[in-house]
Protein backbone atom coordinates (compact mmCIF):
# COMPACT_ATOMS: atom_id res chain seq x y z
CA UNK A 1 0.00 0.00 0.00
CA UNK A 2 2.84 2.42 0.86
CA UNK A 3 4.52 1.73 -2.46
CA UNK A 4 1.28 2.45 -4.30
CA UNK A 5 0.82 5.71 -2.38
CA UNK A 6 4.41 6.76 -3.10
CA UNK A 7 3.91 6.05 -6.81
CA UNK A 8 0.69 8.08 -6.83
CA UNK A 9 2.46 10.96 -5.12
CA UNK A 10 5.37 10.93 -7.53
CA UNK A 11 3.17 10.76 -10.61
CA UNK A 12 0.75 13.43 -9.46
CA UNK A 13 0.86 16.62 -11.58
CA UNK A 14 -0.12 18.62 -8.50
CA UNK A 15 2.90 17.32 -6.61
CA UNK A 16 5.31 18.18 -9.41
CA UNK A 17 3.78 21.65 -9.69
CA UNK A 18 4.31 22.09 -5.95
CA UNK A 19 8.06 21.77 -6.34
CA UNK A 20 8.10 25.33 -7.69
CA UNK A 21 5.96 26.70 -4.87
CA UNK A 22 8.18 26.69 -1.74
CA UNK A 23 8.66 22.93 -1.84
CA UNK A 24 10.50 22.81 1.50
CA UNK A 25 7.85 24.87 3.30
CA UNK A 26 5.33 22.58 4.99
CA UNK A 27 3.15 25.56 5.96
CA UNK A 28 3.12 28.11 3.12
CA UNK A 29 0.90 31.14 3.55
CA UNK A 30 -1.29 32.76 0.93
CA UNK A 31 -3.09 36.09 0.97
CA UNK A 32 -6.51 36.24 -0.64
CA UNK A 33 -7.23 39.82 -1.66
CA UNK A 34 -11.00 40.21 -1.91
CA UNK A 35 -13.37 43.07 -2.62
CA UNK A 36 -14.26 42.97 1.09
CA UNK A 37 -10.77 42.75 2.62
CA UNK A 38 -7.79 40.44 2.87
CA UNK A 39 -7.64 36.92 4.28
CA UNK A 40 -4.36 35.15 5.08
CA UNK A 41 -4.40 31.36 5.16
CA UNK A 42 -1.70 29.01 6.39
CA UNK A 43 -1.76 25.88 4.25
CA UNK A 44 -0.81 22.48 5.70
CA UNK A 45 1.35 20.57 3.25
CA UNK A 46 2.37 18.11 6.00
CA UNK A 47 -1.16 16.69 6.14
CA UNK A 48 -2.56 17.52 2.69
CA UNK A 49 0.39 17.63 0.28
CA UNK A 50 -1.55 16.83 -2.89
CA UNK A 51 -4.30 19.31 -2.09
CA UNK A 52 -1.94 22.13 -1.11
CA UNK A 53 0.12 21.64 -4.25
CA UNK A 54 -3.05 21.52 -6.34
CA UNK A 55 -4.24 24.81 -4.81
CA UNK A 56 -0.82 26.42 -5.29
CA UNK A 57 -0.83 25.31 -8.94
CA UNK A 58 -3.93 27.46 -9.47
CA UNK A 59 -2.30 30.31 -7.55
CA UNK A 60 0.82 30.07 -9.74
CA UNK A 61 -1.31 30.20 -12.92
CA UNK A 62 -3.27 33.21 -11.56
CA UNK A 63 -6.42 31.13 -12.09
CA UNK A 64 -8.13 32.49 -8.98
CA UNK A 65 -7.54 36.13 -9.88
CA UNK A 66 -10.77 38.02 -10.64
CA UNK A 67 -13.07 35.16 -9.73
CA UNK A 68 -16.15 35.24 -7.51
CA UNK A 69 -17.33 33.54 -4.38
CA UNK A 70 -20.48 32.09 -5.89
CA UNK A 71 -22.00 30.36 -2.86
CA UNK A 72 -22.59 31.79 0.60
CA UNK A 73 -24.48 30.03 3.35
CA UNK A 74 -24.01 32.07 6.56
CA UNK A 75 -23.01 29.87 9.47
CA UNK A 76 -21.93 27.14 7.04
CA UNK A 77 -19.62 27.88 4.07
CA UNK A 78 -18.34 30.50 1.62
CA UNK A 79 -17.37 28.81 -1.67
CA UNK A 80 -15.34 30.11 -4.59
CA UNK A 81 -12.50 29.34 -6.95
CA UNK A 82 -14.55 28.15 -9.90
CA UNK A 83 -16.11 31.05 -11.80
CA UNK A 84 -15.36 34.48 -13.18
CA UNK A 85 -17.79 37.36 -12.45
CA UNK A 86 -19.88 36.35 -15.50
CA UNK A 87 -20.19 32.84 -14.01
CA UNK A 88 -18.07 31.25 -16.72
CA UNK A 89 -16.10 28.31 -15.34
CA UNK A 90 -12.34 28.73 -15.05
CA UNK A 91 -10.02 26.23 -16.69
CA UNK A 92 -9.32 23.38 -14.30
CA UNK A 93 -6.54 20.86 -13.82
CA UNK A 94 -7.00 17.15 -13.19
CA UNK A 95 -8.97 16.35 -10.03
CA UNK A 96 -6.93 15.75 -6.91
CA UNK A 97 -7.00 12.62 -4.73
CA UNK A 98 -9.17 13.06 -1.62
CA UNK A 99 -7.05 13.55 1.51
CA UNK A 100 -9.92 14.07 3.95
CA UNK A 101 -8.60 11.41 6.34
CA UNK A 102 -5.63 13.61 7.25
CA UNK A 103 -6.87 14.55 10.74
CA UNK A 104 -7.73 18.16 9.87
CA UNK A 105 -11.34 19.05 10.64
CA UNK A 106 -13.93 21.23 8.93
CA UNK A 107 -13.83 23.78 11.75
CA UNK A 108 -14.52 27.50 11.84
CA UNK A 109 -11.90 29.28 9.74
CA UNK A 110 -10.53 26.23 7.95
CA UNK A 111 -10.25 26.05 4.17
CA UNK A 112 -11.24 22.87 2.33
CA UNK A 113 -11.80 21.59 -1.19
CA UNK A 114 -15.27 21.50 -2.70
CA UNK A 115 -16.10 18.45 -4.79
CA UNK A 116 -18.90 16.55 -6.50
CA UNK A 117 -20.35 13.29 -5.12
CA UNK A 118 -17.23 11.47 -6.40
CA UNK A 119 -14.81 11.81 -3.46
CA UNK A 120 -11.86 12.33 -5.81
CA UNK A 121 -13.45 15.05 -7.97
CA UNK A 122 -12.06 18.21 -6.33
CA UNK A 123 -10.27 20.50 -8.77
CA UNK A 124 -10.20 24.31 -8.33
CA UNK A 125 -13.13 25.10 -6.03
CA UNK A 126 -12.57 25.60 -2.32
CA UNK A 127 -14.58 26.85 0.63
CA UNK A 128 -14.12 28.49 3.99
CA UNK A 129 -15.90 26.93 6.93
CA UNK A 130 -18.00 29.63 8.60
CA UNK A 131 -18.76 27.34 11.53
CA UNK A 132 -17.67 23.95 12.87
CA UNK A 133 -19.03 21.52 10.25
CA UNK A 134 -18.36 17.95 11.44
CA UNK A 135 -20.85 16.63 8.85
CA UNK A 136 -18.21 17.46 6.20
CA UNK A 137 -15.51 15.36 7.90
CA UNK A 138 -14.91 11.72 6.98
CA UNK A 139 -16.89 9.10 8.86
CA UNK A 140 -18.58 6.15 7.22
CA UNK A 141 -17.95 7.93 3.90
CA UNK A 142 -15.31 10.19 2.37
CA UNK A 143 -15.22 13.74 3.72
CA UNK A 144 -14.07 17.04 2.27
CA UNK A 145 -10.33 17.70 2.42
CA UNK A 146 -9.28 20.46 4.81
CA UNK A 147 -5.88 21.87 3.82
CA UNK A 148 -5.35 25.03 5.84
CA UNK A 149 -6.55 27.55 8.39
CA UNK A 150 -7.25 31.29 8.35
CA UNK A 151 -4.57 33.09 10.39
CA UNK A 152 -5.91 36.60 9.76
CA UNK A 153 -9.04 37.98 8.17
CA UNK A 154 -11.77 36.22 10.14
CA UNK A 155 -13.35 39.68 10.45
CA UNK A 156 -13.57 39.75 6.64
CA UNK A 157 -15.41 36.43 6.63
CA UNK A 158 -17.75 37.75 9.35
CA UNK A 159 -18.48 40.85 7.24
CA UNK A 160 -19.09 38.75 4.12
CA UNK A 161 -21.64 36.62 6.01
CA UNK A 162 -23.86 39.70 6.27
CA UNK A 163 -24.33 39.86 2.48
CA UNK A 164 -27.77 38.82 1.26
CA UNK A 165 -28.11 35.83 -1.03
CA UNK A 166 -30.78 34.70 -3.45
CA UNK A 167 -31.45 32.21 -6.21
CA UNK A 168 -29.58 33.39 -9.30
CA UNK A 169 -32.05 34.09 -12.10
CA UNK A 170 -29.26 33.56 -14.62
CA UNK A 171 -28.12 30.19 -13.27
CA UNK A 172 -30.93 28.90 -11.09
CA UNK A 173 -28.44 28.33 -8.25
CA UNK A 174 -29.43 29.04 -4.64
CA UNK A 175 -27.25 30.92 -2.12
CA UNK A 176 -25.63 33.27 -4.66
CA UNK A 177 -24.52 36.57 -3.08
CA UNK A 178 -26.60 39.49 -4.35
CA UNK A 179 -23.53 41.73 -4.08
CA UNK A 180 -20.56 40.16 -5.91
CA UNK A 181 -17.73 39.01 -3.65
CA UNK A 182 -14.68 39.26 -5.89
CA UNK A 183 -11.47 37.36 -5.28
CA UNK A 184 -9.14 39.89 -6.87
CA UNK A 185 -5.91 37.97 -6.38
CA UNK A 186 -4.26 35.18 -4.42
CA UNK A 187 -0.60 35.74 -3.53
CA UNK A 188 1.89 33.24 -2.14
CA UNK A 189 3.57 35.09 0.74
CA UNK A 190 7.35 35.01 1.19
CA UNK A 191 8.63 32.13 3.27
CA UNK A 192 9.32 33.13 6.89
Amino acid sequence: MRILLCCLLLLSPALSAGQFMQPDNLFPKVQLITSHGDIVVELDRSRAPLTVNNFLSYVKKNSYNNTVFHRLIPGFVLQGGGYNPDFKAIETLKPVFNESGNGLKNQLGSIAMARQSDPHSADSQFYFNLNDNPSLDPGSRWGYTVFGQVVSGMDVLEKIQQIETDVSEQLGWPDVPKEPIILKMVVLLPQE
